[in-house]
C-alpha cells in the first residue's frame, strides 16, 4: 500500500527510498508539507558537531577573556544564524532553491556571479568537514593503538566521503530523516562527553585570561559569524522551500535561528572553559580541532566519540553537499541535480586529500577561507535581505527562470554593489597565517586603521562592511525597481524560455 492516498506514512517512506528529482525547480503546492517547527531538525543536526567546541580555542586565540570570548560568541551565533531565518523566509515565499531566489535581486543570469560564489564556500565547508571528520578518525585510531597513520586515514576518508555523497545526492527526504538521528545520537553522545571531562575545567584559570582590546573583540565576533551563520545564509531558503505557503514567517525565523543556535552556543561555553583551562588542548586544537579533544577522554570512551565527531560533522557535510549541488545548477551547469552533488562530492574528496595529507597549518587555511569568501557572502547576504524586506508580494515563480522576465536578464546594479562591497570587504580584513591572502587589507593604511600590522588588522571589519553596504545601497537603490517588478500582472507558466 505504499505511496496510496489512504496512507501517507507509506507514500513518505517510499519517497525517502528514491533519489530526489527536483533540481531548481519550483516545489508545487502538493508536495509542501511540514510545519516551521519541523526546520528544527535539519538546522539543529547540522549544527551539534562537536566541533563547536574547538571555537572556543578559536575565541580565545584572539587575545581575548572568558567573558569576551562568551558575549562575542552569544552576538556572533544568535545574529548570524537570525540572517539565515530572515532568508529562510523568501523559501516558503518562493519555493524554489535560495540561490534561484536570489534572481530576483540579480537578474536571471546575473545571479550566476553569487551563485558561483556560493558553490565554492559551500564546496569549501563540506570538504572542511569531511577532513576534520577523517583526522579524528584517525587520533582516535591512534589513541587506541589500532593504527591511525596513511591507511587509516584513507579508509576513514572514504567512509565519510561516502555518506556525504550518498546523503546529498539521495536529497531532500533521506537527509530529514538522516538528520533526525544525527540530532538524537550526536546530542546524548556529546552530554556524556561534557559529563567525562567536567573536571578539567579549573574556573581560577579561566577567570585569570586578561581581556583584550575592543578590535580584538571584534574580530572574535566576526570570525563567529562568519564561522556559523554567514556560512549557511545562501542555503538557508533551501529547505523551507518545502513547507506550505501559508506558514508563519515568524514560525520559519524563529525555528531555523534556534535550531542552528542552541548546540553551538551550549558547546561554545564548555568549549571555552575547556581551553581557558588548559594551554595544551588550546594549541592542539589549532592542529587537530576534533581530534585533540581526545586528550582528555578515558580509552573506552573513544570510539563512542569517533561516533559522534564523524555523524556531527557529516550532519553538516550532507546539507552543504546538497546545496553545492543547487547552487552549481544555478551558476549555470545543465545536469540533474544529483549529477550535480556528485561532482561536487569528487571535490569535496580531492580537497580534503589535500587538507588531511599535505597541509601543514590548518587553523590558519580555515581562517583565511572563512574570512575571504565571508565577505563576498556577506554582501550578497546585505543585498538579498535588503530585496525581500522592500517585496510585499510573493515571487513570480515563472519569472524567476525567465531572462525576459519582471526580474530581468543581468541588471547592473546589484552586481556591481556586489563587487564594490567585496572590494571595500577585502581591504579591510588580513590573515598573516594564509601566504596567498597578504594582498588583502589595502584599505587599512588609507582609512587610516593602522595599516596591516595595526591594532585593526585582525578585527575583520570588511565583513560586517560588505553586509552593511549591501544592505543599505540596496534599501537607497532598489526600491523603485522593486516597485516596478510588483506592479506587473502575473506571468503565465508558459511565457518562453525558461533558465
Amino acid at each position: 500500500m505504499a505511496g496510496s492516498p489512504d496512507n501517507p506514512e507509506g507514500r513518505a517512506a517510499a519517497r525517502q527510498l528514491q533519489v530526489e528529482t527536483h533540481g531548481l525547480d519550483v516545489i508545487g503546492d502538493a508536495e509542501r508539507k511540514g510545519t516551521p517547527r519541523t526546520l528544527f531538525w535539519p538546522w539543529f543536526g547540522a549544527n551539534v558537531s562537536i566541533l563547536g567546541l574547538s571555537y572556543g580555542a578559536f575565541a580565545l586565540g584572539f587575545g581575548i577573556s572568558f567573558w569576551q570570548a562568551l558575549i562575542a560568541g552569544i552576538v556572533g551565533i544568535v545574529f548570524s544564524f537570525l540572517l539565515c531565518g530572515f532568508i529562510a523566509v523568501a523559501g516558503k515565499r518562493g519555493s524554489a532553491p535560495t540561490m534561484v531566489l536570489g534572481r530576483a535581486a540579480y537578474g536571471v543570469r546575473g545571479n550566476r556571479l553569487p551563485s558561483v560564489i556560493s558553490w565554492v564556500l559551500t564546496v569549501g565547508w563540506e570538504t572542511v568537514l569531511c577532513a576534520l571528520a577523517t583526522m579524528a578518525t584517525a587520533t582516535v585510531f591512534s589513541r587506541l593503538g589500532w593504527g591511525g597513520g596513511t591507511e587509516t586515514k584513507v579508509v576513514a576518508l572514504i567512509l565519510v566521503g561516502a555518506l556525504t555523497v550518498v546523503g546529498g545526492v539521495m536529497g531532500f527526504d533521506l537527509i530529514m530523516r538522516l538528520q533526525t538521528v544525527i540530532t538524537v545520537v550526536t546530542g546524548v553522545l556529546t552530554v556524556v562527553y561534557v559529563v567525562l571531562v567536567a573536571d578539567h575545567i579549573h574556573w581560577s584559570t579561566v577567570s585569570a585570561i586578561p581581556a583584550g582590546s575592543a578590535q580584538e573583540f571584534i574580530g572574535a565576533l566576526v570570525f563567529m559569524m562568519t564561522g556559523f551563520g554567514l556560512g549557511w545564509v545562501n542555503a538557508a531558503a533551501d529547505y523551507s522551500r518545502y513547507l506550505p505557503r501559508g506558514s508563519s514567517s515568524r514560525g520559519v525565523i524563529g525555528w531555523t535561528t534556534f535550531g542552528a543556535s542552541v548546540a553551538p552556543l551550549l558547546l561554545l561555553v564548555f568549549g571555552l572553559l575547556l581551553a581557558g583551562s588548559s594551554d595544551k588542548l588550546a594549541a592542539a586544537v589549532a592542529a587537530d580541532p576534533i581530534g585533540a579533544l581526545t586528550i582528555l577522554l578515558p580509552t573506552w570512551f573513544l570510539v563512542p566519540f569517533a561516533v559522534v565527531a564523524v555523524l556531527g560533522l557529516v550532519g553538516g557535510a550532507v546539507l552543504d553537499i546538497y546545496s553545492s549541488g543547487l547552487a552549481l545548477l544555478s551558476a549555470g551547469l545543465r545536469i540533474p541535480r544529483y549529477l550535480a552533488a556528485l561532482v561536487d562530492g569528487v571535490l569535496m574528496i580531492a580537497g580534503s586529500v589535500y587538507i588531511v595529507f599535505v597541509a601543514d597549518d590548518f587553523l590558519g587555511q580555515f581562517m583565511g577561507f572563512l574570512t575571504t569568501l565571508g565577505v563576498p557572502i556577506a554582501a550578497w547576504c546585505g543585498i538579498m535581505l535588503a530585496d525581500l524586506a522592500l517585496r510585499r508580494r510573493d515571487y513570480d515563480e515563472t519569472d524567476l527562470y525567465r531572462p525576459a522576465g519582471r526580474y530581468g536578464d543581468v541588471p547592473l546594479t546589484p552586481l556591481l554593489l556586489t563587487v564594490a562591497a567585496t572590494a571595500l570587504g577585502w581591504g579591510l580584513v588580513t590573515n598573516s597565517a594564509a601566504h596567498w591572502l597578504t594582498w588583502q587589507g589595502y584599505l587599512l593604511q588609507p582609512f587610516g586603521l593602522g595599516g596591516k600590522s595595526g591594532s585593526w588588522a585582525y578585527a575583520n571589519l570588511g565583513v560586517l562592511a560588505a553586509l552593511a553596504l549591501g544592505f543599505l545601497g540596496t534599501l537607497a537603490v532598489g526600491r523603485a525597481r522593486v516597485r516596478d517588478q510588483e506592479a506587473q500582472a502575473p506571468s503565465p507558466a508558459d511565457a518562453g524560455a525558461v533558465v
